[in-house]
């Protein structure tokens, strides 16, 4: 199970549902493994705005893994600035049309070609590539645990806590 996977996951249980501390769930005896991911940086951009970031430090500290800055990082610190002199400086336009099918060329062109910064290859790994193989997730508020094994949770409920 990803991280990015566990920042959305809350307890099954209805009287859990309206308690602030059924969210996250905490991982215990968590046994972690790297699977490769390509990277996508467009996936990246349009996952950053919707991203739980208190919930992620929460978990990244049950995890035992290194801290995250207290704010999101902003869209534009995923992505170097691109140098100037783009291919389509020299390149003759002829009408407006050409010139609207020229800026719309560079502008996709600038997106996929900015080089990801640093930060957004961290963020890349530990959402993405990082997988909980093995473990237990707790629920903060009725203490209910729900096994994982290989990779994937249990969220089946007993007859009596359903």
């Amino acid at each position: 199970m990803k991280i990015l996977t566990l920042t959305f996951l809350t307890c099954a249980r209805k009287s859990c549902k309206p308690e602030p501390t059924s969210y996250p769930l905490h991982p215990t005896s968590a046994e972690l493994e790297i699977i490769p991911v390509d990277f996508n940086p467009l996936f990246l951009r349009a996952l950053l705005p919707r991203l739980d970031w208190p919930t992620l430090r929460i978990l990244c500290e049950a995890f035992g893994l290194p801290g995250l800055q207290e704010e999101a990082p902003e869209e534009d610190a995923l992505f170097l600035q691109p140098e100037e002199g783009g291919a389509m400086e020299d390149v003759e336009v002829q009408g407006e049309k050409g010139k609207e099918v020229v800026e719309d060329v560079e502008k996709k062109g600038e997106e996929e070609t900015r080089e990801a910064s640093q930060l957004a290859k961290d963020l890349h790994h530990l959402l993405l590539e990082t997988t909980m193989q093995e473990g237990k997730l707790v629920c903060g508020c009725c203490g209910h645990e729900y096994a994982v094994k290989e990779g994937i949770a249990n969220f089946l409920l007993p007859a009596h806590l359903v």
